[in-house]
């Protein structure tokens, strides 16, 4: 039989469909109503997510925010009286100048604390890449270690380092030469109490960024650096040119989530001091616990940690802008 032939035997005649053959998709179905029942997928797999968010975030948020056009006091709550009374609690915190300084203090604290942590941990992750297997991984279990220690356990024993008698740092500080500090009180005034609590904070979130960047490194090429190399770059010249620019996102993400962390930051700071001496230590979330259920004016309290919340998404629509413009750009 001829080639001409057997095509012919092969090729369907005009308006006869062609029959036999692979069926149009798995067992036999038809692969669009396959694709509609598969688009579903995705979101049954979020729904239990979901549904924990809304019952233990949004539900909470819902009745705080409801709390926070309440005034609930002791008296209230004896009675099982509920008075609304607007934006009245509102009105009292942002006429406050307290409540302003509080601001500003909490701002000069994360930004300060944030670039400590961003610096210290991009050292570390760039040491951890150029370290040897031995000791890269001696490192990375004392980063571990700490960043597994528990909040109030870590909290305690900087407590007991800082200690005014019997505490470790300031026994060393005696023994270097320093013997005015040999009974000194770091917890007596605002600066040396928010340094403490700043190496606590910092000692805390290197182990993050550190591990993290370490693990960024490893994605970049290294065809790259060999050719910055050949161009003649040096050390600085190849971080500039290669490594920053694959860095970026990375560094750009882990500082948005530093600065929710240390913006938000409770227990370390009221577990050392509670905000003292003379409340000058205390940050927004620290004023919102002490103005609410400290001095039970509840009310209160949750239209201060409103006000938090509010301030937190306005620097993640920041944040998402800025992220939103640089990919455009990269476009």
């Amino acid at each position: 039989m001829s080639v001409q032939t057997e095509r012919a035997d092969t090729v369907p005649a005009p308006g006869v469909r062609k029959t036999g053959g692979a069926p149009p998709g798995p067992g036999g179905g038809d692969t669009r109503t396959n694709r509609r029942g598969g688009s579903f997928a995705p979101y049954l797999l979020l729904l239990p997510a979901l549904l924990a968010t809304v019952v233990l975030l949004g539900w909470p948020l819902v009745k705080n925010g409801m709390l926070s056009f309440q005034n609930l006091n002791p008296r209230q709550l004896i009675l099982h009286l509920t008075e609304w009374n607007g934006f009245d609690n509102y009105q009292e915190v942002l006429g406050s100048s307290d409540f302003w300084k509080v601001v500003e203090r909490s701002v000069i604290f994360t930004a300060v604390n944030v670039v400590l942590i961003m610096v210290l941990g991009t050292l570390t992750g760039l040491l951890l890449a150029r370290l040897g297997k031995r000791m890269r991984l001696l490192l990375l279990f004392g980063l571990v270690l700490a960043w597994a220690m528990p909040v109030i356990a870590a909290t305690t024993v900087y407590q007991w380092l800082f200690a005014q008698r019997f505490g470790v740092v300031n026994w060393l500080l005696d023994k270097a030469g320093w013997h005015s500090m040999a009974d000194y009180n770091w917890f007596g005034t605002q600066l040396s109490t928010f340094s403490v609590i700043a190496l606590l904070l910092v000692w805390q979130s290197i182990p993050f960024v550190a591990i993290n960047l370490y693990a960024a490194t490893t994605t970049i090429p290294k065809e790259l650096y060999e050719a910055a190399s050949i161009d003649g770059a040096g050390t600085w010249k190849s971080f500039t040119s290669v490594t920053f620019p694959f860095l970026r996102p990375f560094l750009w993400a882990t500082t948005f989530l530093e600065v929710i962390w240390i913006f938000k930051a409770f227990p370390q700071i009221f577990a050392m001091n509670e905000g003292g001496p003379d409340r000058l230590t205390e940050t927004l979330p620290i004023y919102a616990f002490v103005e609410g259920p400290g001095n039970q004016h509840y009310g209160m309290g949750a239209a201060i940690s409103f006000l938090t919340i509010f301030i937190l998404l306005a620097l993640t629509a920041y944040y998402l802008r800025t992220v939103l413009k640089q990919e455009e750009d990269e476009l």
